[in-house]
């Protein structure tokens, strides 16, 4: 009998419980989205001295870093109001996009409690939300809308050239499921502390996917979001071997780690790939392109596998060959070795590429290395497409640079 009562008092606490996240502490709206895309944000902290909001729809100012100048988004201050509630309106309309952003309560960076949007990246989690002016702006892409949707998975393959199991996203599109037609492949990579769920959330490339086959302004596609991180199986809470804190490692690579080692082992994951998917083994049914570490990562593979890769995306990285250019290092992994004989090679007529893919913000702190990739692909005639856009080295970048590309690959 005492069971049965203290099953019964575990079920009434939970329910209460339930009860509480239902419809406790919901009384602020926030953020609140008015007709006018005007933005209200607002938080309860009557103890607090200082409350700010730091986020990507704020204006921008340089900061002076290690790597030279960085664009940062200036936090904007919150005003106390009664019952110890804390309110900040945008002063303009925000454009249609997605946008994140974190309060900072005297001096410490808190989530909104009243959004349940919530990102990671890398170590930092992060509230969401999105603005939409009319059908087809980029917020509508990035919104779930009543089209046919794709279907995401993860998938573990095997990598004996870096000796673990390792874990992949993979979208396959509408209705992949059930026509048995083959797709072209599309290899997305991510930048520096990111992971395979990097672009999946972040990038919301998913929902772009599906907006964009529906409307036919994207071919229908198999998109993979590797891990890019050479010493790492899997995103945060997702290897064997417990919950670990993700490790932020420049360039994806540990000291003592052979150098390239993601590169090369990429076959490896391509193996996987059109092994378990039906896929379009050639040229021009296959593109890869990444973000910042991702985009280096790109370049490399796309020049050392020349001939392989129809389309390259380089999203904020382009390296021009990272000081290595016309050099045989003792010691160099040959990825890197000999940059002008690959890069020739990639662009000859047998291997050119039929889209090379270059994108920037004006504020990048890549930029000036960026400018110098121009200026090498200039001086040795290669074809390439060139887009700069305003910003720095931001998510709301390589959002705009994800739509752009998917809509000119695979025509």
């Amino acid at each position: 009998m005492k069971k049965i009562l203290f099953a019964a008092a575990m079920m009434l606490c939970g329910t209460m419980y339930a009860q509480q996240a239902l419809w406790g502490g919901g009384e602020l709206a926030s953020p609140e989205i008015h007709p006018d895309n005007t933005v209200t944000f607002r938080v309860r902290a009557p103890k607090a001295v200082s409350v700010q909001v730091s986020g990507d729809f704020l204006p921008e100012t340089l900061i002076d870093t290690p790597q030279g100048k960085w664009a940062i988004n200036v936090p904007a201050d919150l005003k106390e109001g009664k019952d110890g509630v804390w309110e900040y309106t945008t002063a303009a309309p925000l454009d249609a996009n997605y946008y994140t952003y974190n309060f900072i309560i005297d001096g410490k960076k808190e989530l909104d409690l009243m959004n349940v949007f919530v990102n990671r990246d890398v170590k930092t989690l992060t509230n969401y939300f999105i603005i939409t002016r009319e059908k087809g702006d980029q917020g509508d892409l990035f919104s779930v809308n009543d089209v046919p949707h794709g279907t995401v998975r993860t998938c573990w393959y095997d990598s004996p050239s870096l000796g673990m199991k390792r874990r992949m996203t993979v979208y396959t599109p509408a209705g992949y499921e059930d026509n048995g037609k083959r797709y072209p492949v599309f290899y997305l990579l991510h930048g520096s502390g990111g992971d395979e769920e990097a672009w999946f959330t972040q990038g919301r490339v998913t929902q772009v996917l599906d907006n964009l086959i529906a409307t036919g302004k994207a071919e229908p596609m198999i998109l993979v979001m590797t891990n890019g991180n050479a010493y790492e199986q899997a995103a945060a809470g997702q290897a064997p071997g417990g919950f670990k804190q993700p490790e932020m490692v420049m360039g994806g690579v540990k000291s003592g780690m052979k150098e390239a080692a993601f590169e090369l082992s990429f076959p490896e994951i391509r193996k996987y790939i059109e092994k378990h998917f039906r896929t379009i083994n050639d040229k021009k049914h296959r593109a890869i392109a990444g973000l910042s570490m991702g985009s280096f990562h790109s370049e490399h593979i796309s020049k050392y596998y020349a001939g392989e890769y129809g389309y390259v995306g380089l999203f904020s990285g382009a390296s021009a060959g990272d000081g290595r250019r016309g050099k045989d290092e003792a010691g160099a992994s040959p990825v890197y070795a000999d940059f002008d004989k690959q890069m020739a090679n990639l662009f000859s007529k047998k291997n050119k590429p039929y889209l090379y893919y270059i994108a920037i913000g004006k504020t990048d702190f890549l930029k000036a290395a960026n400018d110098g990739m121009l200026k090498y692909m200039d001086e040795h005639g290669y074809p390439y497409e060139y887009v700069e856009t305003e910003g720095g080295h931001i998510w709301r970048n390589w959002r705009t640079y994800f739509i752009d590309f998917s809509q000119k690959i695979f025509k």
